[in-house]
């Protein structure tokens, strides 16, 4: 072969999209990429125009690289929000200023809902209406009219990589600008530079334009303290990709999914707690690199995460998971609903499409009417009770919140039940807190003698589930209770003491210090428990719901998630326990093995990272190859790809 033939084959290889290997963060193309990248930036760093223009051309590549043609959409939607915030900013009559807005969110969203709603609409029309349409792709049929030849295919919708963050992004930065919170941005290269940078395009964090757009115009500074820390976070999300998620998927997990019948209740069990934290190690993993390269060209992306898996409730994992999607709903979403304010006519609006959804995706209208009848209870308690009111709107928006960020997810009946799970999680901890000891120990006495009931009336596996979780929530109840009662008692021991003494009555003291810090401990660590395990659960659904083709989504989906609660919630041979183990100890041992690391203290990780951002350049390289050489023994033979690309 000449050596022309090879210049060409390795330019066409270059600037070709393979659908089968996108351009993916565990890819040494893609580190090829990203040495090159950095390499001619670190001849210009200085000069921020430049720089700017030069790092939004690379982006743009990448994202080709990613997803094709695809690039059209992204830049079809860098075009028009640049130019809709700039006449928004222009007008001067709120009525045009809010026409417009409402105009680019829909133009916004109408994008993504096309790509990612489009099989569960269609079969929603068909089932209303007796028709019998089929999903069709306009846009490609519009680009295989312009090019004059049949390149793209049109007898199916393909969900562009990173649609949900870029759009979600526009969407902030239109809001913001409307809200008088940011002014546009002057320069085109600039906005297209934020909606576009690379580390963060696919997979996220959603980055707001006020914490983005002034880094571009500031100086390059990267430290040598900060320089090793970018490596750091590179290292820490490979280690988290290849190693914990990938090796738990590929050689457990995945399988146990495929086909939970062919495997027993505790290796379902297994497998769903493995998944719990394999979806953390991939979508923490994916922001840990982003984290790093943004670091190393000398900007910095939002945090996260925040060690989730600490949680002591549901609403704080809510704060610690997926930080910059949470916040997006709260302040576009849960806020414009009402917050904690009031209910507006969308609150009711989306109960009422919820109920309609549901029916479809259940197959039955009684989901409808349950819907409309536990809405009217809730409105009636409402009106007869206006010192409640404020409360019960709140736990309303909540719960719309939850439900709308699990159909963002996907349009399938498992994604809704897993959003819906997690604001029911968040508001019965809200009614809880405030319930007094006795209560909570009357209500969940209850309600765990009548899973027990059900569970041997029924013979249905979920009751069981049921029953095993209310008991063990029965129990710390217990256990708070009666650590309540002997705290009480000791403080009234102490108090009578000091006053027989003639010193005055102590109040406060209870119980030495270190017996109450021992105890506070043994809570907290009680609740992360629940916390964890009920936050696993609700992952059985999220994770049937996903890598599966749009037009089977929500009948596979759903059997999935049935075969495996019946497996865990049926009768278990506990003498195949151990056997079952030592079978799959390797993947156990490193979900162990994550969960410790994850619940290390955070000062002891800031500790770690500080002495790796010091060390000598020559030891830190060392330590990278060594690292590196190790972490590739775990990949596979066909990459997986980012659980949050779907999105």
């Amino acid at each position: 072969m000449t050596l022309w033939a090879v210049i060409r084959d390795f330019l066409q290889n270059l600037f070709s999209f393979d659908q089968a290997h996108p351009l993916l963060f565990t890819q040494f193309y893609f580190w090829a990429f990203f040495a090159l990248v950095f390499a001619v930036f670190s001849l210009f760093h200085s000069k921020v125009l430049l720089r700017n223009g030069y790092l939004f051309a690379c982006s743009l590549f990448f994202y080709y690289k990613t997803s094709g043609v695809f690039l059209a959409l992204l830049a079809f939607v860098i075009v028009y929000n640049f130019f809709a915030a700039k006449g928004l900013y222009r007008l001067k009559k709120e009525g045009w200023r809010k026409a417009l807005t409402i105009l680019s969110i829909v133009i916004d969203l109408g994008v993504l809902a096309y790509f990612k709603y489009a099989y569960f609409l269609t079969d929603f029309l068909n089932n209303l209406l007796g028709t019998h349409w089929v999903v069709h792709d306009v846009l490609g049929e519009w680009l295989n009219m312009l090019t004059g030849a049949s390149i793209f295919r049109v007898d199916a919708i393909v969900l562009p990589v990173g649609i949900s963050f870029f759009t979600f992004q526009a969407v902030s930065y239109i809001m913001d600008v409307k809200r008088g919170k940011i002014r546009p941005v002057a320069h085109f290269l600039d906005f297209g530079f934020y909606l576009s940078f690379f580390p963060q395009l696919v997979a996220g964090p959603i980055v707001r334009a006020a914490e983005f757009i002034p880094q571009l115009h500031k100086p390059y500074n990267l430290s040598r303290r900060w320089f090793g820390i970018a490596i750091f976070w590179i290292l820490n999300g490979l280690l988290k990709k290849l190693i914990l998620a990938d090796y738990m998927a590929v050689n457990f997990a995945d399988r146990v999914f495929e086909n939970p019948l062919m495997y027993s209740g505790y290796e379902n069990l297994c497998a769903l707690f493995c998944y719990s934290l394999q979806v953390y190690a991939d979508f923490s993993g994916y922001t840990d690199i982003a984290t790093g390269v943004a670091m190393l060209f000398g900007f910095y992306l939002p945090k996260n995460f925040d060690s989730p898996y600490k949680a002591v409730n549901t609403q704080q994992f809510w704060r610690r998971w997926h930080m910059t999607l949470s916040r997006w709903l709260r302040d576009y979403l849960y806020i414009p609903l009402g917050g904690n304010r009031n209910a507006t006519p969308a609150t009711f609006i989306i109960i009422a499409a919820v109920a309609v959804f549901g029916s479809f995706l259940s197959g039955s209208w009684w989901v409808a009417f349950a819907v409309a009848v536990l809405a009217a209870g809730i409105g009636l308690w409402a009106w007869l009770r206006p010192d409640k009111r404020k409360l019960i709107t709140t736990n309303i928006n909540s719960m719309n919140t939850m439900l709308l960020g699990g159909l963002w997810h996907g349009a399938s009946w498992n994604f809704m039940i897993w959003g819906g799970l997690n604001g029911i999680g968040m508001v019965i901890y809200k009614i809880w807190t405030k319930r007094p000891m006795w209560a909570k120990l009357l209500i969940i006495s209850a309600v765990t003698l009548l899973c027990f009931v059900l569970s041997r009336t029924t013979h249905y596996p979920v009751w069981n589930l049921f029953f095993v979780w209310t008991l063990i929530i029965l129990a710390g109840t217990l256990v708070k209770a009666l650590y309540a009662v002997v705290r009480r008692r000791r403080g009234g021991a102490v108090a009578g003491a000091a006053g027989a003494a003639g010193v005055g009555g102590v109040g406060g003291a209870v119980m030495p210090g270190s017996d109450r810090a021992s105890v506070a401990w043994i809570s907290r660590a009680w609740d992360i428990f629940q916390t964890f395990v009920f936050i696993t659960f609700t992952r059985l659904f999220f994770r049937s719901g996903s890598n599966l083709d749009p037009a089977l989504a929500n009948e596979q989906a759903w059997n999935t998630a049935k075969n495996m609660v019946n497996q865990i919630g049926g009768p278990w041979d506990l003498s195949l326990v151990p056997d079952m183990t030592l079978a799959h100890w390797p993947v156990l041992l490193l979900f162990v093995l994550g969960m410790i690391i994850h619940w290390l203290p955070e000062r002891f990780k800031r500790r770690y990272r500080i002495v790796f951002a010091r060390l000598p350049l020559a030891v830190m390289a060392l330590v990278v190859v060594v690292v590196v050489v190790f972490f590739y023994q775990f990949i596979t033979a066909d990459l997986q790809s980012f659980i949050y690309f779907q999105f």
